[in-house]
Parts: structure tokens; C-alpha cells; sequence
């Protein structure tokens, strides 16, 4: 949720609270306007480039190029990743980097290279620089994929921090992917897209661009090959692309371009080139193994702005059981607060909360709780007196709080950029522990503050610790929501160390995926909601977040009947499936919407409940692989044009392809299938891809298509693992990977390798292992024969 309802939630808070809370924001304003006084002026800047080559001095998997007025290290690392740092940027310190930086690869030398400039040549890339600071990463057979132009800065004359530019060219063929969340997309056409974590202040649609979580992380797809460029700069920033063009018949083509453009902060950056899958894997093992989430956080959650009550919740619940309607997660907003402050329980309203959430765990569903940054200050406020103790929070140059406005009024932030104050703050979460919570929803962690100063977060000037190099909000913005996922992630291990963490963040950076996942934000009711819904959740799995998924029904209105069974639809096929909606919007519970939608609903949930064991695999692959669970259509052809272009169809692991219902009044669509036999998993009809096809798409069912020879595990009808196969093309063989749930600890499963192979009429499955191949220890079904 976020601060456009502060004023609209007079119903809930009382008409005297809302006077008083506006009060509050009118002095926050005047009071506030501290970044003119806090920020050292700019004044005259004095712009500066590389100039030409002066010097080098080679070193470990590559070395130093000294220019006249600056110096370029390129370092290849030994799974693959190349880095760049201008003007003596190093890749440490980072946020985004799970420890420390990987070694480089010996293999990898400078080497001169003709015209003056010289090269590092690596098994899978060459990086090429000219004398004057023009960067060209290569294929290892020197194709060029990307060419950094020379950089430029402007560095103010009396001193500061310098801003600075970086102009890019990639093949005329290339499309841009990624940047985070982002409405717009998932192919990020010609477009300024901002690099500040935004709340919006409304319900978002296609068209709003910054959002609540912004990455400085480009995937870019051309017929030479893939790449992912990441600009290690936490400031804010510009990204401007235009697409390229190919010249017809005899004319030349237009290169794509990208203008990244940033206020300030170190000019590094990371490029890693290959596969779509080895890219991902490759960015993994540099920032992180996506948390693996706990098999029940793999179901049906629901949750709503305005429970009001225990019973209220026992009768949702009940609902989902008298409709047979299989549920795993409830989850509470802000109203289950005392006076909206965080690590609290309104008694009158919960008074039995952990007797509650006993009940609910023994029937299968758990409690989530919100938690927000904010903490109201006010004398008497528990969370604020222990955490004025430890100097927690954020403060002004002048050495005052910061306070802003937020849910419970008057509020201060605290600073989770110290290392001291993340153990605080993770140890909080013993009380949701102890009223029975099950796992944790970030919200509001931008941070929002109610347009206090000007835009809806914390003052620039502002100051933090930065992991005790000290500096001010410009600078720790956009790793706030990270650092606070990180501080709950590492309290909860602590605390409960025998269980998975369950935590997911409305905002976040490069690196997040270490701590948990993210949905989509309070994304607007409509066919333009649904449509981005999926555009966002494409985007953040191609920068390394595989757990997301968009409140179903979208935030802020009452969906048709038919637009929210079709977002229904798609959210059983998306890793985060929750109903959400605000205080004002129409229920979200399915036998809201009539007897039929409540009949098609069941039947998506029952199908998500079916692949279950799909899920955890994939679940286990992100973690191991890096790979998204919900892929672009293209990621095992990147160099199919086709695919490159298709934004309203995917594939959920290598098995499965699903093609949503994006448009109103639809119950036909065009499906793009990439090469290979694809059987439609209802009629089983099978269809010879690389192919456009026209196939139905009743209110009852999207169209769903399995590859054929995949082997999915999924459940049984009575509830136990079971192997769905379907059959291979004559003359191919097929197969699939199985990893087994095995509770919500810290065990390891093996994986499990299966083949399929058509022997007559028949297809016959065995499991690979090392000692030879053997029978599968569940009940195989063939699909696919008929």
C-alpha cells in the first residue's frame, strides 16, 4: 500500500486521526525542506574523458590501461564475469555482490591490440579498448556485442561528487530486457527508464515508470549472442535506449543505443556473456543464490487491506474450505496493528492472535505478516525507545532524526546500511515469531515517507552509515529495502534456525534474490494491469529475482468477473499466487464473482496444487541454476527473432509453456510455440512448432501446452508424487529433472535425472544415476499417445 490513502482512509482511521495525520504533513513540510541546507552546492563543473592511451600495467586476469586524464581496470574473473572500474573503481565495495568478488582467471592477459589500444582475451569473451577509452565486449570469435564509448564526467570545481555519462552501442538486431521491475516491457523499447526505487502514489498501469524496484541491470538479446551488463552504482540515475533498425536492401543499419546517466558513484560495471541460462547462472554465483522459499510459500496466498478481525479471518478461511478451495497463506496488512505501529497486535481486534495462527497451521494455512520500516515516534513506543538506545535511525547532517510521516503518524527510519542495527531489527521479529507468524511481507521500504520532502522518501541529505564509510540517502536509496531484507532474513535464520525464511519485498536491488522475492506492487485494476503484471515478473526473473508474482485482481478498483478470472488464471502459473486488493477496492475471494468464475477458479487452484512438485523443482533449479522459473519464450532460442518479440506467452521451466488471456471478450488466441512437438495439455492435440497456431481459450481454462518428452512431476490424486511423461516425437527422446521436496529445513535433495524414450508404441522412463540407469521410485502416467 502506499500514501495516496493516507487522506481516502478516514473510514478506518477516524475523521480525527485524518485531521491530525494532515496536520502532521504540513508540518513534516515546513520542517523538513533540509536538502538545500544539507547538500553542498554544485556550482561550476568542469567536464573530463579518458583521453588516450598513456600507459598500462597488466596484472591478473587482466590489468591497468592509463589514460591522460584517467585509468581504466578490467579484470576477467574465473567463472566468466569480466569487470571494469574507471578511475581506480574497484569491484569492492558492493551490495550487490554475495561476499567477496570472485579471483581472476590467470588465463586472461592484456595484450596489445592494433590502432594503439589493447585487449583481454578470455574463453568466452574479448574485451576490446581503444586508445581512447572505447570498450567493445566480443564473442570469443569477435563479433562485437556491446561498445561502451568513451565515458564523460562533470566534476564540480570547488570539489564533490562527480556525475557522469555512458553512451553505448549494440547490434541493430539487439532488444534491451531488464532494469528491474518494470510496467513496461518485459522488451524495453525506446524510452528514458529512471534508476530511483519509487512509490508511485497510485495504482500503477503499462505506462508508470520508476517503480518500487529499479535494477541498473541490462539483459541484452541479439542474433550474436546474449549479455548482461550491470552498472555497480547505487545512485540515481538514467537509462535512455532506442532499439536499432536493419537497413533494407542495401542500406546500413542503425545501431541500438543506451545512455546510462548517473548523479554520482563509482563508473564499474559488470559484463557477463553466453547463453541466456549461462548468463543467469553466471550472475547467480556473483550476487547471490535466490532463497529457496518454503514448500507451502509455493501455494495460494490471500490477503486483503481491512481483514478488521480474528473472526474475519476464520471466515475467509472457512470459505476456502466449504468451496473446497485449497488456501496456504493469510495475510495481514497494516490493520492488525496497534495505532499502525510495526511489531505490534491491535488486542481488541486479535486478541488471540498465536491461538489463531495454531488453528489455521493445524488446517494447512499460515499467517504473514506485514512489516513495515517506519516506527511512530512516540514516547512509550517500545520499538522506538530500544531503538533510540542503539542510535538506529537515520539522521540529518545536523545530527537530528529524521522524521518523516508514515502509517502511525510522526515516524523515524531505521538506518540498515550499519551492520549493528540490521542485528537490532532482525531480532524484532521474535514477537511476530511468537504470535504465530510463519513468514514476512516488506512494504513501504522505498522508503516511503508521505511527501514530506518534496518526493515521497527520505531527505537527500539524510545520513547514513553505508557499512561505516558514511555518506547521505543519494547515495543508500536505492539499497534501503535491501538492506532491510537482509536484516529480516538474517534474524529470522538466527531465531528460528531449524526453518526457511519466508520474505518477500515490495522494493530492492541487484542482489536481493539472496534474502527472498518481491510482487509486483499495487499494480491498477485493468486489462493494462494484467497485461504488466506479467511484463514485471519476466523483467525481475531475467535480473536474477525468480519469486515474484502481482496482487491478482490488481490493487485499486473491482475487477469485471471475467478480468479477474483471467488474472486468477495467470497467477496460478506465476511463483507468487496471492489475491490482494486495498481497503477501498471490491473482495478478492473467488465466490465473489459468481458461481461460474468460482468453478473455473477452483480448477486453477486445483491444477496448482496438482504441480506442486513442479514447483519446488524449479524452486530448487533457480537456487542452483539462477534460472527464473518464469522464462521470456525465448530463453532456449535467443537467436529466433519470433520468440525475441513474443511479451504475452512463457515458459514455466523447460516443460511447460503458458499463454495467457490478455484481452477482454477473448475465448480464441494466437500462440507462438518455439521448435519442437507441443501437446496441449487438455485435448493432448499435439502442434510441430517453430509456429504461430490459433487455439481456444474458453472462460474455463488459458491455454497451457507441455513440451513433448518432458517428464513433470506433479501429484497424484491421492496427494503422492507421481511422474506426468509426455510422449517424445518418434526418433527423439525427451526427459526432465526432479528434485524432491524435502520439508522446509536446510536439506539438500539430490537431483533426479530422468529419460524418456519411445520404444515402439510405447515410451518407456528410466532414472539416470551414476551407477547405471533404473526405475523410477514413483508411478509414471504417459500423456500425449492417443
Amino acid at each position: 500500500m502506499d500514501g495516496r490513502d493516507l487522506v481516502r482512509s478516514v473510514s478506518v482511521v477516524g475523521a480525527g486521526r485524518a485531521v491530525r495525520g494532515l496536520r502532521t504533513v504540513r508540518a513534516a513540510w515546513r520542517r523538513r525542506r533540509i536538502d538545500a541546507a544539507g547538500l553542498p552546492r554544485r556550482g561550476a563543473e568542469r567536464a573530463r574523458v579518458p583521453g588516450q592511451v598513456a600507459g598500462v600495467e597488466p596484472g591478473p586476469g587482466g590489468g591497468v590501461i592509463r589514460f591522460g586524464r584517467s585509468e581504466l581496470r578490467i579484470t576477467v574473473a574465473v567463472n566468466g564475469p569480466v569487470f571494469w572500474g574507471w578511475d581506480g573503481a574497484g569491484p569492492e565495495p558492493s551490495y550487490a555482490l554475495a561476499g567477496r568478488c570472485p579471483e581472476p582467471d590467470p588465463r586472461a592477459v592484456l595484450e596489445p591490440d592494433k590502432d594503439g589500444g589493447w585487449r583481454v582475451v578470455a574463453e568466452r569473451v574479448t574485451v576490446v579498448v581503444s586508445r581512447h577509452g572505447a570498450v567493445e565486449v566480443c564473442t570469443p570469435g569477435g563479433v562485437m556485442l556491446r561498445r561502451d564509448l568513451p565515458p564523460r564526467w562533470w566534476e564540480p570545481v570547488g570539489g564533490g561528487t562527480a556525475r557522469w555519462m555512458q553512451r553505448s552501442e549494440v547490434t541493430a538486431d539487439a532488444r534491451f530486457f531488464g532494469l528491474g521491475g518494470r510496467a513496461s516491457g518485459p522488451r524495453l523499447r525506446e524510452g528514458a527508464y529512471r534508476l530511483w526505487n519509487t512509490d508511485p502514489g497510485r495504482a500503477f498501469g503499462p505506462g508508470t515508470d520508476p517503480l518500487y524496484l529499479t535494477m541498473p541491470v541490462q539483459l541484452v538479446v541479439a542474433d550474436a549472442g546474449t549479455h548482461l551488463v550491470f552498472h555497480d552504482t547505487t545512485w540515481d540515475g538514467t537509462v535512455v535506449l532506442r532499439e536499432g533498425e536493419e537497413g533494407a536492401g542495401s542500406g546500413h543499419d542503425r545501431a541500438g543505443r543506451c545512455e546510462v546517466r548517473m548523479d554520482g558513484g563509482p563508473l564499474r560495471c559488470w559484463v557477463m556473456v553466453g547463453t541466456p541460462a549461462r548468463v543467469l547462472h553466471t550472475w547467480a554465483s556473483l550476487t547471490g543464490a535466490p532463497a529457496l522459499p518454503p514448500a507451502w510459500a509455493l501455494g495460494h496466498h490471500h490477503a486483503r487491506w481491512g481483514f478488521g478481525s480474528e473472526q474475519e479471518v476464520r471466515r475467509i478461511v472457512a470459505g476456502y474450505q466449504e468451496r473446497d478451495l485449497p488456501l496456504d497463506a493469510v495475510h495481514l496488512d497494516i490493520d492488525h496493528y496497534d495505532e499502525h505501529q510495526v511489531f505490534t497486535v491491535d488486542q481488541e481486534r486479535f486478541p488471540k492472535l498465536p491461538v489463531l495462527a495454531e488453528e489455521l497451521r493445524r488446517d494447512g494455512v499460515r499467517l504473514v505478516s506485514i512489516v513495515d520500516p517506519a516506527v511512530k515516534a512516540a514516547p512509550g513506543n517500545a520499538v522506538y525507545g530500544s531503538g533510540s538506545a542503539r542510535d538506529a535511525f537515520v539522521r540529518d547532517a545536523s545530527g537530528r532524526e529524521v522524521r518523516g510521516v508514515a502509517w502511525a503518524g510522526e515516524s523515524v527510519f531505521p538506518d540498515f546500511t550499519h551492520a549493528r542495527v540490521r542485528e537490532w531489527w532482525g531480532g524484532l521479529y521474535a514477537e511476530r515469531l511468537d504470535q504465530g507468524f510463519a513468514g514476512f511481507w516488506h512494504d513501504m521500504n522505498e522508503p516511503t515517507s508521505f511527501n514530506a520532502f518534496g518526493e515521497p522518501t527520505l531527505p537527500r541529505s539524510a545520513r547514513h552509515d553505508l557499512e561505516g564509510r558514511g555518506g547521505d540517502h543519494r547515495e543508500a536509496h536505492n539499497v534501503y529495502a535491501l538492506c532491510m531484507a537482509r536484516a529480516g532474513y538474517e534474524g529470522l535464520r538466527e531465531l528460528s534456525p531449524e526453518e526457511r525464511p519466508f520474505l518477500f519485498s515490495r522494493s530492492g536491488w541487484a542482489g536481493m534474490q539472496r534474502y527472498g522475492g518481491t510482487w509486483s506492487g499495487d499494480v491498477a485494476t485493468g486489462w493494462p494491469g494484467l497485461r504488466a503484471s506479467l511484463s514485471l515478473v519476466l523483467g525481475l526473473g531475467l535480473c536474477g529475482v525468480p519469486y515474484s508474482g502481482p496482487d491478482v485482481g490488481g490493487f485499486d478498483g473491482s475487477p469485471s468477473p471475467e478480468l479477474y478470472l483471467r488474472w486468477f488464471q495467470l497467477g496460478a502459473y506465476l511463483p507468487l499466487f496471492r489475491t490482494h486488493a486495498s481497503l477501498r477496492a471490491g473482495r478478492r475471494e473467488p465466490w465473489e464473482f459468481g458461481a461460474e468464475v468460482l468453478e473455473h477458479a477452483r480448477v486453477a487452484l486445483r491444477e496448482r496444487q496438482r504441480l506442486r512438485p513442479y514447483w519446488m523443482t524449479l524452486a530448487h533449479l533457480a537456487r542452483r541454476t539462477g534460472a527464473p522459473y518464469v522464462r521470456p519464450l525465448w530463453w532456449g532460442a535467443p537467436e529466433d527473432r519470433a520468440l525475441r518479440d513474443c511479451e504475452d506467452t512463457f515458459l514455466l521451466g523447460d516443460g511447460l509453456l503458458v499463454a495467457p488471456v490478455l484481452d477482454p471478450g477473448a475465448d480464441r488466441r494466437a500462440v507462438q510455440l518455439p521448435r519442437g512437438r507441443w501437446y496441449d495439455t487438455v485435448t493432448e492435440e499435439a502442434f510441430e512448432g517453430p509456429a504461430q497456431v490459433l487455439v481456444d481459450a474458453p472462460l474455463s481454462r488459458i491455454p497451457v501446452f507441455a513440451r513433448a518428452g518432458a517428464v513433470i512431476p506433479v501429484r497424484g490424486a491421492d496427494g503422492s508424487p507421481e511422474l506426468e511423461v509426455w510422449a517424445p516425437a518418434r526418433g527423439r527422446t525427451g526427459g526432465g529433472l526432479v528434485v524432491p521436496d524435502a520439508g522446509d529445513g536446510w536439506d539438500e535433495p539430490e537431483t533426479e535425472r530422468y529419460v524418456a524414450r519411445r520404444q515402439g508404441r510405447e515410451v518407456v522412463v528410466t532414472r539416470e544415476r551414476e551407477d547405471g540407469s533404473g526405475e523410477p521410485p514413483y508411478p509414471v502416467r504417459v500423456r500425449g499417445l492417443g
